[in-house]
């Protein structure tokens, strides 16, 4: 292929927030190896917020700084609603779209059937994902597998899109929106509600075995606020009860708030430390540079947990890696102690010299 032509790439992958969390270092080493490429993002509508500002908001030229565009996907609501005509004329929507948009390549991040019947239907003469995908039947779809041989999946992202780039891609930190109204927003909070220097709590998780007990975040949070902490609980409006018992949990020291995606990420930009689960916005501030301290249990932080950050990960060497999604803590979850969250905060607290008089 020439030198001076402009490749015209599509990434899919569509969710979760962690998963694309994961995925956006490898892309931006992309972008920053051939800026001149032209790169597309099919992604499903919830997670938008990860790429572009809110367009309803004063932006700035960080506005969508990694992709020249992105194809809003509603995969999940075609599962729901499989054979209804607005599934169907959605469904007909992406496809012409994807089409019309002329990659020469695709790469599936994602591993699955959705997805990689989804990124052929842009019709590239290039299909790639892994030789190994999380869904084997998905294989079946690429014409160029990657072995890949890195552990964490940030590292495996990396050697997928090396196939792209035909060379070596250097880590880098994800590029995200800036969004001056969320910014405006974190300032409010913080005037009014959130005394600073401040740690983020996320109690919520993508299932129950995930989930350190609200009772002991909020024993944390007293903890950290005695210490001269402000603490904010981030939960989506699915969590609102658990946040209001770790509120209740750490006697009124922990705020409650319900950000949207683009409040969270400057939110999260301000913080001094994140705690958290296996989940996305522990990955965010990972992302954006953030210590976080990473609460695990059936999931392997050795493939999934915090990668590029200064980080203490918690787990019960006994814990298993196990994707059954049960409902219940996993056993060895429990047995991590509030005392021993505390003491991995206060040692990557002291290290980024935060806390009062500093």
């Amino acid at each position: 292929m020439c030198a001076e032509r402009k490749l015209r790439v599509l990434i899919v992958r569509l969710g979760a927030m962690g998963d694309i969390l994961h995925a956006l270092p490898a892309a931006t080493a992309l972008r920053q190896a051939h800026p001149e490429w032209y790169l597309g993002w099919a992604v499903e509508p919830r997670w938008q917020a990860l790429f572009r500002a809110d367009s309803g908001s004063s932006i700035r030229d960080g506005a969508m700084p990694l992709v020249d565009r992105l194809h809003l996907v509603d995969a999940k609501s075609w599962g729901r609603r499989p054979l209804s005509p607005s599934t169907l004329r959605d469904i007909r929507r992406v496809r012409m779209e994807l089409r019309q948009a002329n990659y020469d390549v695709c790469v599936d991040l994602q591993g699955a059937v959705r997805s990689a019947v989804i990124g052929r239907w842009a019709a590239a003469n290039r299909m790639i994902g892994e030789d190994q995908p999380r869904e084997r039947a998905a294989r079946r779809f690429f014409r160029e597998r990657v072995a890949t041989t890195g552990r964490h999946v940030i590292e495996q992202a990396t050697e997928v899109l090396e196939a792209i780039a035909g060379e070596k891609l250097s880590g880098v930190p994800p590029l995200l929106p800036q969004d001056t109204a969320a910014e405006d927003w974190v300032a409010r909070l913080l005037a009014r509600h959130v005394s600073s220097p401040f740690v983020i709590m996320n109690p919520g998780a993508g299932w129950g075995a995930k989930r350190w007990p609200a009772e002991r975040y909020g024993s944390v949070a007293k903890q950290l606020a005695r210490m001269g902490f402000g603490v904010v609980i981030n939960a989506g409006p699915e969590e609102v009860e658990l946040a209001a018992e770790l509120a209740a949990a750490s006697g009124g020291a922990a705020v409650p708030i319900n950000p949207t995606m683009g409040e969270l990420i400057e939110l999260t930009r301000k913080a001094s430390l994140t705690i958290a689960g296996d989940t996305g916005p522990l990955h965010l501030a990972c992302a954006l540079g953030k210590p976080v301290v990473g609460i695990f249990g059936p999931t392997d932080p050795a493939r999934n947990g915090p990668f590029g950050c200064s980080f203490k990960v918690l787990r019960h060497p006994e814990s298993k890696r196990d994707h059954s999604r049960r409902s219940e803590p996993e056993s060895g979850l429990l047995t991590i102690m509030p005392d021993d969250v505390v003491a991995a905060a206060a040692e990557l607290l002291k290290e980024q010299g935060a806390g009062r008089g500093r």
